[in-house]
């Protein structure tokens, strides 16, 4: 038995490595780097085009929770992140190159795995599919699943954070600290006193942006700090800027506003401007972000960029286990099908391919419980909902508990502990893994 897998990122890889551990070879068609998107820049399986963090790791946490749920599984992702490991306070950052590489030699330790670098235009209803071909995904491969599904499709404008190297950052008005002193100093804080941000906020407002217009339809995870700004002048001291729990370690000093930076490999020679997405110009990227003191001569290894992404409407389109329905052999996971994040599209990844191997084992993967953040997320992407909009792993999809809870930390460890209790009761009732 033979699956292909269209799309070399997180959902491909999971849904591949899924497969591959069940015995079923896989075929993995990934376009870069012969053609390449406007976001990626090499052409390694799994790579980070975003922030270099897969999010909090803490237990009580949903992006925390599915991380454990998904460690039920095996995941590649987390057993690679493992190895390609930065500091990054309570979240799991990596090194992205280190990480991609890990995956892919995770992949070809397997015999059954094949990647043709090759971009796919047409989707061959003969073989067993799995459509994992991202946000930016390609005009080609876009209209054909336009014709497969009749949906006209959603999209929504994404932006990433630039990059900086560590000795170009003054240091003289940096300090190393976690917000409220809490576990290691894995952040370098950029403040601002209450002069030095109004004059960035206002250069902020005034600068030239790259894209001018995208209809305000963005998704609320990766708004650009210059939309965000848009909202008052205090909107952004309440997002990534503030200050809150960030005091100089030494003097004791507080501030009006705080960038916060954050490792982005494990060399510790770059940094990434958390929170700092933007579509402004690349020059107007240096003057504006120069402006605050610990970066006036900061050196950018990659600016900020914004581009199209695109999911489709999945609640029309899939199924609970991310098959198309109406189909028995086609699916589409990561976040062209409508979850939003890393974890949460390698997920979708790791579901599909689980679901594909048992329906080639002639049987059916039953919905997971929607007490787990993996059943409620894909039950989300999977129900009728006439606003549809991506969706990320939190606590609210989940059905609330049997009796109310007051108490935000213990309803949050109850969410956690019911989950994880009925997802291992859930994978203990499923048939042995099988390999051919």
């Amino acid at each position: 038995m033979k699956v292909r897998v269209i799309g070399g990122g997180l959902a491909g890889a999971e849904a591949a490595f899924a497969l591959l551990s069940r015995g079923i070879e896989v075929e993995m068609c990934e376009m870069r780097p012969a053609k390449q998107t406007p976001a990626h820049k090499t052409g390694g399986l799994a790579e980070l085009v975003c922030s270099n963090s897969l999010k909090s790791e803490i237990p009580t946490t949903a992006s925390g929770t599915l991380k454990e749920e998904m460690k039920l599984f095996g995941s590649i992702v987390l057993i690679a992140a493992e190895k390609a490991r930065v500091p990054c306070g309570g979240a799991l950052g990596v090194d992205r190159d280190v990480f991609s590489h890990e995956v892919e030699t995770i992949l070809r330790s397997f015999d059954g795995f094949r990647i043709v670098r090759e971009e796919v235009t047409k989707i061959d209803d003969t073989l067993p599919t799995i459509i994992a071909t991202g946000p930016l995904t390609s005009e080609a491969m876009a209209r054909a699943l336009y014709e497969k599904t009749g949906e006209s499709g959603l999209s929504f404008y994404d932006a990433a954070a630039p990059i900086v190297t560590a000795e170009s950052i003054d240091l003289d008005h940096a300090f190393f600290a976690s917000r409220y002193q809490k576990g290691d100093s894995d952040y370098l804080n950029a403040p601002m006193n209450k002069e030095e941000y109004l004059a960035f906020y206002d250069a902020l407002m005034h600068a030239e942006r790259a894209m001018q217009e995208v209809g305000g339809n963005y998704f609320e995870g990766c708004m650009p700090i210059e939309v965000m700004a848009e909202g008052g002048v205090d909107t952004i001291r309440f997002g990534p800027l503030r200050p809150v729990g960030l005091r100089h370690p030494i003097t004791g000093e507080k501030y009006y506003a705080v960038l916060q930076l954050r490792k982005e490999n494990t060399a510790g020679d770059l940094y990434n401007l958390v929170g700092f997405q933007t579509s402004l110009t690349f020059p107007e990227q240096r003057r504006v972000f120069g402006m605050i003191p610990a970066l006036k001569n900061a050196e950018f290894v990659r600016y900020g960029v914004m581009h199209r992404n695109t999911f489709i409407n999945a609640p029309k389109v899939i199924d609970r286990t991310f098959r198309m329905k109406g189909e028995t052999a086609t699916y589409i996971a990561g976040q062209l099908s409508g979850v939003e994040g890393y974890m949460e599209s390698a997920m979708s990844g790791m579901i599909a391919g689980v679901a594909m191997a048992e329906g080639l084992h002639g049987r059916t993967l039953p919905p997971m419980p929607p007490t787990t953040v993996m059943g409620a997320l894909s039950a989300y992407v999977s129900t009728e909902n006439q606003d549809f909009q991506p969706m990320n792993a939190n606590f609210g999809i989940l059905p609330p508990p049997e009796e109310k809870i007051r108490n935000k930390a213990a309803r949050k460890e109850y969410y956690a502990a019911r989950a994880l209790r009925d997802m291992k009761t859930y994978i203990a009732s499923l048939p042995a893994v099988e390999k051919e």
